[in-house]
């Protein structure tokens, strides 16, 4: 299997931001513009960039288009997502030049919805976000930017979404994301055990060249990496390399 490295680009009114624990009263603002960020890392040998419109999924509608559309423009395939609801909203991303769109509260809320989008685009073009907080015993699956608890539980739709002919999925220990405290691989190892057919992407906590070579050494299809390599922690060039 082929392992991809997404560097991500999470934008708060068209600004690059972090955020910790997904928690939007606990914002980090980077220095830099989103354009030339995403040109650096084309030039640094990325084929694909990860977007987060987080005013998209705190809003329930895509936010940042004009910048989203000038992402999806800088010379790499992008895999974006926030604020998909419905299916306008997924053809408006794929119309800004989105490769890969990316749909987690819908997912989470309807699921055959989704499983009909999957059979309408086609799995190449759809990515599910089942990110997850573990609480009373169980992977629960929040929504709306992770500030809705919902009853769905993360054993019951990865399968559910892999028997239904999914093939990307995003998967984030929302515990760990921003906290550069290392990336949960038991989690990513229990999404191989209970959905073996899904390519799942590692997302939340990665601080070192070594979390990247160990999501790699669990079986991810890839991994998302955010603020190490805003931070300067490593290199985007050293985790193409791993």
């Amino acid at each position: 299997m082929n392992f991809t490295v997404y560097p991500a680009i999470d934008l708060r009114e068209d600004r690059v931001v972090r955020l910790y624990q997904g928690d939007y009263a606990r914002q980090t603002e980077y220095a830099i513009e989103p354009l030339q960020l995403a040109h650096e890392y084309a030039g640094e040998g990325a084929e694909w960039l990860h977007v987060v419109d987080l005013d998209g999924a705190r809003n329930g509608q895509p936010t940042n288009l004009s910048t989203l559309t000038a992402l999806a423009h800088a010379g790499l395939k992008v895999q974006a997502g926030g604020g998909v609801r419905g299916e306008d909203d997924v053809r408006r991303l794929f119309d800004a030049g989105v490769t890969r769109v990316v749909v987690g509260s819908v997912a989470v809320r309807d699921p055959q919805r989704v499983i009909g989008w999957l059979e309408r685009f086609g799995s190449e073009r759809l990515t599910l976000a089942l990110d997850t907080r573990w609480r009373d015993g169980s992977w629960r699956l929040p929504s709306a930017g992770w500030e809705k608890d919902e009853d769905a539980t993360l054993d019951e739709l990865a399968p559910h979404f892999a028997a239904a002919g999914a093939r990307h999925l995003l998967c984030t220990d929302i515990d760990r994301d921003g906290t550069m405290s290392g990336p949960n691989l038991s989690l990513f190892k229990h999404l191989r055990h209970i959905a073996p057919t899904l390519q799942t992407q590692v997302s939340g906590g990665a601080r070192a060249i070594d979390d990247v070579r160990a999501a790699r050494e669990a079986g991810a299809a890839g991994i998302v990496l955010g603020r190490a390599l805003l931070e300067g922690r490593f290199t985007l060039g050293e985790a193409l390399l791993c």
